[in-house]
Parts: C-alpha cells; sequence; structure tokens
C-alpha cells in the first residue's frame, strides 16, 4: 500500500505461502516459526459470525496468518503499545480491517472488549520462560516481554482463554515441552480438556523443542491424540517439505 508509513528500523517481510505481508523490526519484535505452525494448527470456523482471539499478539502474525480460514472476526490483543501499533499498520497493509482488531492492553483485562464465553478460538503464543530471579532475560524489554513471563503468566493466559470460549470453544497453544506438565495442570483446573498434541523437531536426532495443544472448553476427558511428529530441517539443513510449504507455497 502505497504510502505506508514505516519507523527507521522497520521493514516489510512477507509470508509468501499466504500473500500476507507484516510489518518487522529486528530491534523490538518479528515473528518465528512458531507463530506460521501454531497459526497452520488452529482450526478456525470459517462462518461470518465466528470470533477468533489471539492473545499476546506481538506484531499480529498469527492472526494475520490465521485470516485466510475465516469469514469471521480475529481479535488480536497486545499489551505492548508499539507492537500493537505495527500490528494495527500491517492489517491495513494487507487490507484485513473489515475482519481484524488489535486491542491494546493487559490479557487479564480482555473482557472489558470482548464479552466472556463468547468466543469460538482463542490462540496463544505466549511468552515461554518463567520469570525467575535469576532468568537470563534480554536486555531490550520489548523482547524480554515476548520471551518471558514478565507482564503476564501461563497461569493467567489459560484462564483468561477458558473464560473467553464458549463451551465447547477450541483453544491452540504453542509451547516448550518442558512446561507441558503445567499447562496440561492449568488446563484442568480452567475447564479445558487437551484433544491434540503434535511435538516439534528442529532436525532429526533432536529433542523437541515446540508442542502445539489443542483443547475444549468442557471437552470430554480422554481421547488425546498425538498426531505426527514435524521436523523443521532434514540432515542437509534444508527446511522440510511441509515446513517449506508453510512458508513459501511450495516444497
Amino acid at each position: 500500500m502505497v504510502g505506508m508509513q514505516l519507523n527507521p528500523d522497520e521493514r516489510i517481510d512477507q509470508l509468501y505461502s499466504q500473500d500476507i505481508k507484516i510489518i518487522q523490526s529486528p530491534e523490538v519484535f518479528a515473528f518465528s516459526l512458531d507463530a506460521v505452525l501454531l497459526a497452520d494448527f488452529a482450526r478456525l470456523p470459517a462462518r461470518a459470525t465466528s470470533q477468533t482471539v489471539d492473545l499476546c499478539a506481538g506484531n499480529g502474525a498469527v492472526g494475520l496468518f490465521m485470516s485466510h480460514q475465516t469469514h469471521g472476526q480475529i481479535a488480536e490483543v497486545e499489551i505492548q503499545p508499539r507492537l500493537a501499533d505495527m500490528a494495527r499498520r500491517s492489517i491495513e497493509l494487507n487490507q484485513l480491517g473489515d475482519r481484524l482488531s488489535v486491542y491494546e492492553g493487559d490479557l487479564a483485562d480482555v473482557t472489558q472488549w470482548i464479552p466472556k464465553d463468547s468466543v469460538d478460538v482463542v490462540t496463544c503464543n505466549p511468552p515461554y520462560f518463567a520469570d525467575l530471579p535469576d532468568s537470563q532475560k534480554n536486555p531490550n524489554q520489548y523482547l524480554a516481554i515476548a520471551r518471558h513471563e514478565i507482564a503476564t503468566d501461563l497461569a493467567t493466559v489459560v484462564a483468561t482463554t477458558s473464560g473467553l470460549l464458549k463451551m465447547t470453544g477450541k483453544a491452540y497453544f504453542v509451547h516448550r515441552p518442558d512446561r507441558l506438565g503445567q499447562l496440561f495442570q492449568l488446563f484442568s483446573e480452567n475447564r479445558l480438556a487437551p484433544k491434540k498434541v503434535r511435538l516439534v523437531y528442529p532436525k532429526p536426532h533432536k529433542e523437541a523443542n515446540m508442542v502445539l495443544v489443542e483443547a475444549i472448553k468442557d471437552g470430554k476427558t480422554g481421547g488425546l491424540r498425538f498426531m505426527e511428529p514435524l521436523t523443521v530441517y532434514d540432515a542437509q539443513g534444508h527446511y522440510t517439505p511441509e515446513v517449506a510449504v508453510l512458508l513459501y507455497g511450495r516444497a
């Protein structure tokens, strides 16, 4: 779009598989593969009356990358004003303002914008690391907040997710495998039943470093399915065909 204002440290990148452009800044925030994988893993209702909420939205990557799945509304919730502004401009850049919106503020306060028990799908790529006294944090505050539980924590994210969802609404998370036990415990405390798990491996013969999880509000216990694992790079260091298609639209 002609006339789109970029800050000096910003650039426009593209997810070619979805023909989505996104404003990025290495100084502030740039999406990584976990956002692409979460957007692909999530399943959104196609109907125009549906409501999806993406928590910890950052620069809006997950919501933008899911937008082709639905004719409904997608709300993005982000606490950092600079990132929320980047998300708004990326929505404008892709001419998706009729369906995507950004709410700037603490996700714990989300029901001031979106009614409780009204949402079909909630997605979240939360900060991966607990905010412990001895945690090594990035000196860049933007990146520290994105990676560490400084502005929110997993318990708040899960409770907020459950509060937003309708009965049988679905939640989709990407996180670290070493926090899967905690995530499941929080699900059980917040009326969420895990239904699908997919482990993501960086390359062959390495431990998984990401996990994708689907949960259903007030779903029946049991029936947990482990999907085929995903490996990002092959032994030669090239993207595997599935990941290449997600990024570029072709292997």
